[in-house]
């Protein structure tokens, strides 16, 4: 939210290998090479610049209109949803192994259903958080103040986890292998 309505910075390019966890807990986004600061948050931007399969489908199909912080949203909702079933959202025709082309990708990103969390495996709190990243139109998405108002973010609120405590374990997990 900082980023957006604070610096009013689009990062472009929000993926899972951006998105960084120190010691303590605390998620850090990197890799701002390819972000823009607009003059306001209800500035626009026109450059096609970014990870294609994290690309919110008016920055593919390269509108008039632009794009806002509303992409980098959708790059969110992506990006969950890949880190909550271990694969990427959009599957290749047929279920083969890969796409045949970028364009097959992008095709899909902007002319296909959006992805949608399953529902046999995610709470109906984190369904409902992904269908509001991937809305198809970035005025259907919330914007970030609005997505920590989002059920799914609070119905934490309440939990006692020390992070910091798993995280350090972990490291030290890691040195000794």
């Amino acid at each position: 939210m900082y980023l957006h309505h604070e610096k009013h910075i689009i990062h472009r390019d929000l993926k899972p290998s951006n998105i960084l966890i120190n010691h303590r807990g605390e998620v850090k986004i990197t890799d701002f090479g390819v972000s823009i600061i607009l003059e306001t948050t209800s500035g626009q931007a026109n450059t096609f610049i970014g990870t294609y399969n994290y690309m919110s489908p008016e920055r593919i199909a390269g509108t008039q209109q632009g794009y806002n912080y509303k992409s980098d949203i959708w790059s969110l909702g992506l990006m969950l949803l890949k880190c909550a079933t271990g694969r990427f959202p959009y599957t290749p025709p047929d279920n083969s192994d890969g796409w045949e082309s970028l364009f097959q990708l992008i095709e899909a990103i902007v002319e296909k259903p959006s992805p949608s969390a399953p529902s046999d495996e995610c709470s109906p709190e984190f369904c409902s958080f992904i269908s509001a990243c991937l809305q198809k139109n970035p005025r259907d998405r919330p914007s970030a103040r609005n997505l920590l108002r989002h059920p799914f973010v609070n119905m934490y609120d309440d939990l006692d986890v020390d992070l910091s405590d798993y995280f350090s374990n972990a490291g030290s997990t890691l040195a000794t292998i």
